[in-house]
């Protein structure tokens, strides 16, 4: 007689996944009795778009005494623009596991993951949200944290600072060495640039010969020390030349960096960028390998004690 094992029984997690919008693939773990969707930045799953209201649904867990069952339970609070479930607009129904919810312009699924799932769902994120050659943010990864960066900050009251950086005469490299030394280059300073950001700072590849960061917290005098920093440190740097597919000797070559600072120059992200990038090839037209900021900063704002940032 054959018997057949029992199944383990799977760890099922609920999780919402969004499915459009700048967090693409991000899985949200609903780990509270209730949580709130919307565009407040206490939300527990904020979503940044203006026809979602601050507080736009509810989502709560209820168990069954008598079967021990576990539900969940989808709540609209938008009276204007409405919270919709498989297409239809709803004011309170049980969700099952892969519905689609709509709020404004994004839509979420909602998941019961298991620990293949969940960890799956984690690695196609970092491939979404990261640069295969750098490990550093994506530009659209880049821009969307810089947009909550921006609402913590106004909320809080706290500076920051962004960098545009930009690899001077790249193209030297590749002529002179190869597309793989180029390669190699771009690598390393990725690895250059993050040895030097703190915690909670974050930095991007554009593309090409181009990165990016943010400063948590940041003045602009304690950017242009950070800045200064990874000038120097590139400029100092022996970087790899690749033949054959093997290490062949060094090269040196020198970066340009441009800063704006939040609220100083504006609180609009993108102008953030726009404004450092700015800055970037101010500091190409004057020489190259220097730091410049967007703005003639004060004898004050220069002189001003760097203070501890936190952690």
């Amino acid at each position: 007689m054959i018997t057949q094992a029992k199944r383990p029984k799977r760890d099922l997690r609920p999780a919402l996944v969004f499915l459009s919008g700048d967090l693409l693939a991000v899985p949200i773990p609903l780990e509270r009795e209730e949580v709130i969707i919307g565009r407040a930045i206490e939300a527990d799953v904020r979503v940044n778009d203006s026809r979602v209201s601050r507080q736009h649904a509810r989502i709560t867990t209820e168990t069954d005494e008598e079967s021990g069952l576990t539900f969940y339970r989808l709540t609209n609070l938008d009276e204007e623009n409405g919270t919709f479930l498989n297409g239809e607009p709803i004011f309170e129904e049980t969700l099952h596991n892969g519905d689609k919810i709509t709020v404004g312009d994004h839509i979420l699924r909602f998941e019961l993951l298991d620990e293949i799932d969940r960890e799956y769902q984690h690695q196609i994120r970092r491939l979404l949200a990261h640069d295969d050659l750098t490990g550093l943010l994506s530009s659209r990864s880049f821009f969307s944290e810089l947009r909550r960066e921006s609402a913590r900050a106004k909320h809080g009251d706290l500076p920051f600072c962004v960098l545009m950086m930009d690899i001077d005469h790249f193209k030297n490299v590749n002529d002179s060495f190869g597309h793989l030394t180029g390669s190699k280059t771009i690598e390393e300073i990725g690895m250059c640039i993050t040895s030097i950001l703190r915690n909670g700072d974050a930095a991007a590849r554009f593309g090409g010969e181009e990165f990016a960061a943010f400063l948590l917290d940041a003045e602009i005098n304690q950017a242009l020390v950070a800045a200064e920093r990874i000038r120097l440190v590139i400029e100092r740097q022996p970087f790899s030349v690749i033949k054959q597919g093997k290490p062949a000797g060094i090269h040196h070559i020198t970066m340009s960096i441009g800063i704006s600072s939040f609220p100083h120059d504006s609180e609009d992200p993108i102008e953030l960028v726009e404004m450092a990038d700015s800055a970037l090839y101010k500091a190409k037209r004057l020489g190259r390998n220097m730091v410049c900021a967007y703005r003639d900063l004060s004898d004050e704002e220069l002189s001003k004690p760097l203070r501890a940032r936190s952690e």
